[in-house]
């Protein structure tokens, strides 16, 4: 089923990453490597990616690291990073962790291999569920669901209890992604729990991550056995949504897509295996990584009254005493985006990507790759990146997505989304869902921060602040009618492209 060396995630007839570096003596690696074990003093395996942190702050924007038997090459320099989004001498890596998720997502969008062909034709097949058009249309349903955590929120606040922001995120994430994509209705917001489905999703990210840590699978016997559970599980909840579509009338949402529409140039049609990978995927990553990054960016707006205010009144001034903005109204928002992008600099809540060299050859004119040799890219040093970003990288200022300082930095400087042809494919979606839900809830409370609290991260594969929560106060809105004036939008990067590998 895939194409690598069992249980490391490499390209076939790779043992490690030192087969594909020729001169990988002169990429650094910590001290006091221990032999066979490698480099795992004070290595933490609920942590892997803040250890990895702490090495590339210690070794530089290149660095290796050896676990047991397996070598990894490290990057997050700014230079390097923009060699390796040249599409034309690299491509998406799918390796460590994300090659762990096969098993239940296969040749998914976001785990597919770059030659299987089910990639190229989903993604024609689903882009189109990502235009403008598409995006309008999911508009309401957002605005439904946004209302639901509302009313929890309001009746926790009122009762004098503070929130969960972490779970209540998610919820709010996973009803959207399954409204909006596939008519479906969890009921996360009726339930004292997690419902099962986030239960078995964050078990089977979990055990992938896992299994980066230890040198045999073996190992996690007991935990391999909860793994197939959970994947049974979530197979189980996609056929009976599949099956429960199939038997009615969609509404042209993306599972319609998947199932009624032909490529446009070649007439295929995704099969019914893929078309659960593909609904799993969506779940999955459709509403992961923006749960977190809302809980990222609740958490600086908590911190940062002065941010939360300027926040706010450009909410009220663009919004005006409209009762529901409108779809055009949330784009309006580029205060508000700028929190949001400032947040995912400091933590992506993707955290890392992997590129292979296509041919063989030298990064950035410095470092030999052989052909399928692979580096993971760290965006959060990326992200903070002195040369790019000052000395005070550390610091949380929405005014780094300011227009011109946008228009001043270099390209790929700032990678949230991935990069290339294999980027996030629902990047509007997800940014069109977190700007209005921030300006929705910035509108209704004034957010409280426990001064006890200090920020920890969670790492399940994407990241998310452990423990957060918030004590809300109802405000009352005097909203003045008008649009923003003196800004004009500036993305902080491309917007994610909709064509063919290659073109």
């Amino acid at each position: 089923m895939t194409d690598t060396t069992a249980g490391t995630g490499l390209p076939k007839g790779f043992r490690s990453a030192e087969q594909g570096w020729p001169e990988l003596h002169r990429i650094p690696h910590p001290p006091r490597r221990i032999p066979l074990l490698g480099d795992i003093l004070g290595a933490n395996r609920r942590t892997p990616l803040q250890d990895s942190l702490r090495f590339a702050r210690l070794l530089g924007p290149i660095h290796r690291r050896k676990a047991f038997n397996r070598e990894f090459v490290f990057v997050w320099g700014a230079d390097l990073v923009a060699d390796l989004a040249d599409e034309t001498r690299f491509a998406k890596h799918v390796g460590l962790g994300i090659a762990n998720l096969r098993p239940i997502a296969g040749d998914g969008l976001f785990t597919a291999y770059n030659h299987e062909p089910n990639w190229q034709l989903a993604h024609d097949v689903l882009a189109p569920g990502f235009s403008r058009e598409a995006m309008a249309a999911y508009h309401p349903m957002m605005l439904a669901v946004a209302e639901r955590l509302t009313d929890h929120w309001d009746r926790e606040s009122a009762a004098g209890r503070t929130v969960d922001v972490p779970g209540d995120m998610t919820k709010l994430t996973l009803e959207t992604i399954a409204r909006t994509g596939f008519g479906h209705d969890f009921g996360s917001f009726e339930r004292d729990r997690p419902h099962p489905f986030i239960t078995a999703m964050v078990g089977t990210l979990t055990y992938a991550q896992r299994l980066n840590s230890v040198p045999w699978p073996g190992l996690l016997r007991e935990a391999a056995r909860r793994n197939e559970a959970d994947i049974a599980y979530l197979n189980r909840t996609v056929d009976d949504l599949v099956r429960e579509r199939r038997s009615t009338s969609g509404s042209g949402d993306l599972l319609d897509r998947m199932l009624e529409t032909a490529h446009p140039e070649t007439g295929e049609r995704l099969s019914a295996e893929n078309v659960r990978r593909q609904v799993i995927t969506f779940l999955v990553a459709g509403h992961e990584t923006t749960s977190g990054a809302l809980s990222f960016a609740l958490h600086y707006l908590s911190r940062h009254p002065d941010v939360a205010a300027r926040a706010r009144a450009e909410v009220d001034r663009v919004w005006g005493d409209a009762e529901v903005p409108g779809y055009d109204q949330v784009a309006k928002l580029r205060y508000v985006r700028r929190v949001l992008d400032e947040s995912l600099r400091l933590w992506p809540t993707a955290p890392a990507f992997a590129r292979e060299a296509r041919e063989d050859t030298v990064l950035a004119g410095q470092h030999p790759m052989r052909r399928g040799a692979w580096t993971l890219v760290l965006t959060p040093m990326l992200h903070r990146d002195p040369e790019v970003w000052g000395a005070d990288a550390e610091r949380f200022d929405p005014d780094r997505f300011d227009p011109k300082a946008v228009r001043s930095r270099a390209p790929h400087t700032f990678k949230p989304w991935g990069t290339g042809a294999r980027a996030c494919i629902g990047r509007q979606f997800a940014l069109h869902e977190a700007t209005l839900v921030l300006g929705l809830l910035l509108r209704r409370y004034e957010l409280g921060a426990d001064p006890d609290y200090r920020l920890r991260i969670a790492e399940r594969l994407t990241l998310m602040p452990e423990g957060l929560r918030l004590r809300l106060t109802r405000r009352r809105v005097t909203a003045a009618v008008g649009a923003t004036a003196g800004e004009e939008a500036a993305p902080s990067e491309p917007r994610c492209p909709v064509h063919r590998a290659g073109d």
